[in-house]
């Protein structure tokens, strides 16, 4: 909502600065630019994704549309479902996870958290962090080359989207010149059928400049800005199941280990030390 909301205060700021200096909207609808800054737009993102990465970044708009993708009761609820994880290793060992590894949809722990369940990416990660310790493929001091690797190769996937979307929003400027330099092309070509005609055509090559330069700077850019914080927070997540797994593994307490990884989160999102110990105390005791 926020996304909409944003782009509505640029909408109408813009329009209402342009009406209130006696100009009329009604003037920069000239469907030809709009055709050819668009078309291509599109054109140069499909030129320079591949299909994977296209589908990336629709992903990534609608989740922007849908809102945050992390919240602190979210954070609570997955250091406490690490937490459970924890003490059920301490008390039963390793093995004891298989069955909640395997199918964390059936899951008597998974289930109890349904905002950590939902979220696919975070599920395979905690999913791929335990399965070899489970399985005995590694030992307990490469956990964190391992967890560190996979996070490397998740940003650099993540950083693919925001990529493509800057290169367009830093390539519509010199898209709506091009459309604009048409359109000069066309005002010269009509300069015998009058000045009404010129100033028509006139203004609607520059209406592309403005639609190219507006569309970066009000749309485009801070677009690919909101996807990239949303990968920082997602990122966030994962450093917090990263440093929480292998803290843990290395033998420190489930409290502590769930302490370092507190210490990972963002101020603002950042619970209450005491306020956690707490919860997780009460967690243990159900």
């Amino acid at each position: 909502m926020l996304l909409i909301l944003g782009y509505l205060v640029v909408f109408c700021a813009t329009m209402g600065g342009f009406m209130l200096a006696g100009g009329n909207p009604v003037v920069l609808l000239h469907i030809s630019e709009f055709v050819t800054i668009i078309g291509i737009a599109v054109g140069v993102m499909i030129i320079a994704s591949t299909k994977e990465v296209l589908f990336a970044i629709f992903r990534d708009i609608l989740g922007c549309l849908k809102g945050g993708v992390v919240s602190k009761n979210g954070i609570i609820d997955l250091l406490k479902l690490l937490y459970e994880l924890f003490m059920l290793t301490r008390k039963d060992g390793l093995i004891a996870l298989d069955e909640h590894i395997s199918e964390p949809q059936r899951s008597s722990i998974f289930s109890k958290y349904p905002s950590v369940l939902q979220q696919k990416q975070v599920m395979q990660f905690i999913v791929n962090a335990f399965r070899p310790l489970i399985d005995g493929r590694i030992k307990p001091e490469q956990m964190d080359k391992l967890l560190e690797a996979e996070l490397d190769t998740i940003e650099d996937g993540d950083e693919q989207p925001v990529s493509i979307l800057s290169l367009i929003g830093d390539s519509l400027p010199g898209i709506g010149i091009v459309a604009a330099v048409m359109g000069i092309i066309n005002t010269m070509n009509a300069i015998a059928e009058g000045p009404e005609r010129v100033g028509l055509k006139v203004a609607a090559a520059l209406t592309g400049t403005f639609l190219g330069v507006w569309g970066a700077y009000g749309f485009v850019n801070p677009l690919a800005k909101r996807i990239q914080n949303n990968h920082r927070m997602q990122h966030m997540l994962l450093q917090i199941i990263s440093t929480a797994i292998s803290e843990n593994v290395r033998g420190m307490a489930p409290l502590m280990a769930i302490e370092y990884a507190r210490r990972k989160i963002d101020a603002g999102l950042q619970p209450d030390a005491n306020e956690l110990e707490t919860l997780l105390k009460q967690t243990s005791k159900k």
